[in-house]
């Protein structure tokens, strides 16, 4: 194993190696950067990132904790003191983390090294990076497609071999999504698991923060670092954590798995179809117990999502003003007009849409109608859940309703965009856990592969459940060991693409 080939592995794998102290970690940190320096300018999956911070954390790593000396990339929106936080908008250039978010603390306890700040859509509102201020970040796997939204800097860096493991967010799927379309493994904590503090708020009863990693057993070794109870964080749960690997290597006898009716809807590619109907009849032949079951409120998810997501994106927002930190416009007549133009300049359009939406469905003679109606719906998709998962363990769908799209083939119609989180939007609702795992490909009209997700459901806190079933059908399937095209001769000097 050269120093180049490094960033090809995984967690476990660069957890062995510096165990046995056939590298160091300054040496893993040295040959991830010289891997994003040759990759990233293609990707955009970065937006910065600082070695020499870095080494000095890895002079002072013991490898013999659970992920001693292992770099962990970041999306931009979680706080690390004295690194930038721009969560990928304009009102935010300048401005530097004055504290460090509990799950950083948490990884930095276990003996990771945060290492990059990952591009995202602006404040993690969107389904394709494409609403960064920064750039735009491709799709390894066919740089003219997106890699999926809002965590796609974080999931393209992964599944590019530029991180070896990252965390991102979930709102209503911004781990799962990007993780399909991108082809590596996204795992969404149950709301609560995982403490918030530190996390710049989007829609505060839905956001998680979560991990994108090259397997299963990555996703829960961090996992197994991250959650926990946390008094700074009025969310999170005061429950036991479990060893999230305690039960790899089990078959799936007597586990029970639902496929709700709901999500085999018209307008599901053939190839997802079709993957996914195999991924079942694997389970099954795993041990799995496959049922058909219902929920039978999945059609008004989407829509009280875009209710209740922008009405709290418009109060989380507001302490954005240029006043205290961030962008400020020049030559302000008055208060008004400083508070006006300053998140006129600062905010992008998907960002603004969201806050006008919020703030109408807030608004006096609004509030009934549609705020406390959509409060009164996501308790009826609460209720189909519970009572889904009083007759089977886990529930299996797509994670994505089509491969990856082309870059600004949806960014003309919010609507087709929003619709890209279909099948992840009613679980951030419900508050349970779920993940997406490689599943198949499908063939683009260029001839290139691009990767399909498959999304199990678990109820609140089984996450140990969840990550046992995605464990077992991964290792059954090699899915998860296929290669973007990025050349593999990692000796060589240069590294690029294939086109």
């Amino acid at each position: 194993m050269t120093k180049r080939e490094l960033p090809a592995l995984g967690i476990v794998e660069v957890q062995d190696l510096l165990r046995r102290h056939e590298v160091s970690p300054a040496e893993v940190l040295e040959s991830l950067e010289e891997r994003i320096n040759a990759v990233d300018d293609k990707i955009g999956a970065y937006l910065a990132h600082d070695l020499a911070a870095a080494l000095s954390e890895a002079e002072k790593a013991d490898v013999n904790l659970p992920l001693g000396g292992i770099p962990i990339a970041l999306k931009d929106l979680i706080n690390v003191e004295g690194q930038q936080c721009t969560c990928g908008s304009k009102i935010l250039a300048g401005y530097r983390a004055p504290y460090t978010a509990t799950a950083i603390e948490k990884l930095r306890a276990h003996g990771a090294i945060p290492f990059g700040r990952t591009n995202m859509d602006e404040f993690a509102m969107g389904s394709s990076t494409e609403n960064s201020s920064v750039q735009i970040t491709r799709n390894p796997w066919d740089l003219s497609r997106v890699p999926g939204g809002s965590s796609g800097g974080a999931a393209a860096a992964v599944a590019a071999d530029i991180a070896f493991g990252a965390l991102g967010t979930d709102t209503g799927g911004s781990i799962r999504q990007p993780a399909a379309l991108s082809g590596v493994v996204g795992f969404k904590p149950s709301y609560g698991r995982v403490s918030r503090f530190g996390l710049v708020a989007f829609a505060s009863s839905l956001d998680q923060i979560g991990p994108l990693t090259k397997t299963v057993h990555d996703s829960a070794l961090l996992m197994n670092a991250i959650a926990g109870h946390d008094p700074r964080d009025s969310t999170s749960l005061d429950a036991p954590i479990e060893n999230y690997t305690k039960n790899f290597g089990r078959d799936l006898k007597g586990i029970r798995i639902g496929l709700p009716k709901e999500y085999i809807i018209e307008g599901l590619d053939p190839a997802v179809k079709t993957a996914v109907a195999a991924s079942v009849k694997q389970l099954e032949a795993l041990g799995a117990e496959i049922f058909e079951v219902s929920l039978p409120h999945t059609d008004y998810a989407v829509s009280v999502y875009y209710i209740l997501a922008t009405a709290e994106a418009s109060a989380n927002l507001a302490r954005f003003d240029g006043v205290r930190y961030g962008h400020r416009a020049d030559n302000i007549a008055n208060l008004f007009d400083h508070y006006a133009r300053t998140r006129e300049e600062g905010f992008g359009a998907e960002v603004k849409r969201r806050i006008i939406l919020g703030t109408y469905v807030l608004s006096s003679g609004y509030y009934d109608a549609y705020y406390l109606r959509a409060q009164k719906v996501r308790e009826l998709i609460r209720r189909d859940f519970a009572n889904a998962f009083e007759k089977v363990d886990a529930l299996v769908s797509p994670t994505a309703p089509t491969p990856a799209f082309k870059l600004g083939e949806k960014t003309a119609d919010p609507l087709q965009m929003y619709l890209a989180d279909i099948f992840t939007i009613a679980a951030n609702l419900a508050g349970i856990c779920g993940i997406s795992i490689p599943c198949g490909f499908a063939d683009s009209e260029s001839g290139k592969k691009l990767p399909i997700g498959l999304q199990l459901l678990g109820k609140a806190l089984d996450e140990a459940r969840i990550l046992q079933i995605a464990h077992a059908y991964e290792q059954s399937t090699d899915w998860h060991k296929a290669q973007p095209p990025v050349r593999t001769e990692r000796h060589t000097a240069g590294i690029d693409f294939d086109h």
